[in-house]
């Protein structure tokens, strides 16, 4: 039976505008306070007539609906769930002597302890939050810690600690708890293995294992069937973050939490991930060579931020657009943020890896 005569179709589509429309409901809502920073006028507008088209996101790349408050709350393995908005993600433990929450982005905000609470009444179990795991020190993961209170005991990464001091956001309030290399929680009867290995998307950002519930948590390193974020995560360290999935694999686990979008990963999603960064790793060395740079020198003369600039559009160009051309209909985005993460490679690998360079006869 195909998707379009199947019974289940109309509620898929009707999952997917609801999902569509409670997303762009969440921009909307932020327009005004943007409206406010700029003083209440846009000094230039767009309409969604002149906005750029992009191929549409593959139905795999996709979570499930959120509802009608604007969140998802599923069962990972056990009791351990994870809550989503459909582009931040949390995780939380039930046990015997409360909840133990992993991140607190914002803009799920208050809707995290709606998510426990109902999952705590359906199972006959305290909502109290007593534990926050920070995996990073980033305030789109973190942002409403301070909602929880004071009576819980925050735990992170030492490099957590000494950031969220230096930044003072009274919305991150700094761990009780830190540690070094590993440290692990119990609580409750429960058990989480916290351990840093390098730096990665920043300095501080730690592996999250749920060793009795078959899960690891790593935020902002892969997004399960998504590209990158703009410019490759924004990641701190390019080569770091390009390892990290491999570290990642070597732990024994079958849910993964990446801290974005609105869907749980899986072993073969972090495989596609891996390919595709590699995919594009090759891609950008084969440009590195292939693009010639005579010509951007030649037309912009003494301009040399503008031969540059074009050159390295060149091969920016040359580089991603093979492995946008793979991975359509494969990764959501694809066709969105390749080419800045393509950019954000090759940078790393001229300046990092010394690739590319050449010495002057």
């Amino acid at each position: 039976m195909s998707a379009a005569s199947s019974p289940d179709a109309p509620k898929a589509r009707e999952a997917l505008n609801r999902r569509s429309f409670l997303a762009r409901g969440a921009a909307v809502a932020a327009v005004p306070a943007v409206a406010t920073l700029a003083g209440g006028a846009f000094a230039e507008r767009a309409s969604a007539g002149t906005l750029p088209d992009y191929t549409p996101v593959p139905p795999s790349s996709l979570g499930p609906a959120v509802n009608a408050q604007g969140y998802h709350v599923g069962r990972v393995e056990k009791n351990l769930y994870w809550v989503t908005d459909a582009a931040y993600q949390a995780a939380f433990l039930t046990t015997r002597d409360g909840v133990v929450l992993f991140d607190a982005p914002p803009s799920i905000g208050h809707n995290l302890q709606r998510a426990i609470d109902e999952v705590a009444s359906a199972n006959g179990v305290s909502g109290k939050v007593t534990h926050i795991v920070y995996s990073h020190h980033h305030a789109d993961h973190l942002g409403a810690s301070s909602l929880f209170g004071r009576d819980v005991t925050r735990i992170g990464q030492a490099e957590t600690k000494r950031l969220l001091a230096q930044e003072n956001d009274p919305a991150r309030p700094v761990p009780d708890i830190t540690f070094d290399t590993s440290y692990t929680l119990r609580v409750g009867g429960e058990r989480v293995e916290l351990a840093w290995h390098g730096t990665n998307h920043t300095p501080d950002n730690s592996y999250i294992h749920f060793p009795d519930h078959d899960a690891l948590m790593l935020v902002d390193i892969c997004l399960p069937r998504w590209v990158p974020y703009d410019s490759f995560n924004l990641n701190e360290d390019v080569q770091g973050s390009i390892a990290a999935p491999a570290t990642a694999m070597a732990y024994p686990w079958k849910h993964f939490i990446g801290g974005h979008m609105g869907r749980l990963g899986t072993r073969d999603d972090l495989v596609v991930y891996q390919r595709y960064v590699h995919d594009l790793i090759a891609s950008v060395k084969s440009a590195l060579t292939a693009v010639d740079p005579t010509p951007f020198f030649v037309k912009y003369g003494d301009n040399e931020w503008a031969a540059v600039k074009e050159y390295q559009a060149a091969q920016v160009g040359y580089a991603a657009a093979p492995v946008i051309k793979k991975y359509l209909g494969v990764l959501a985005a694809a066709d969105v943020y390749t080419a800045s993460t393509a950019f954000v490679l090759l940078e790393s690998i001229r300046l990092d890896l010394g690739i590319g360079s050449q010495v002057h006869a």
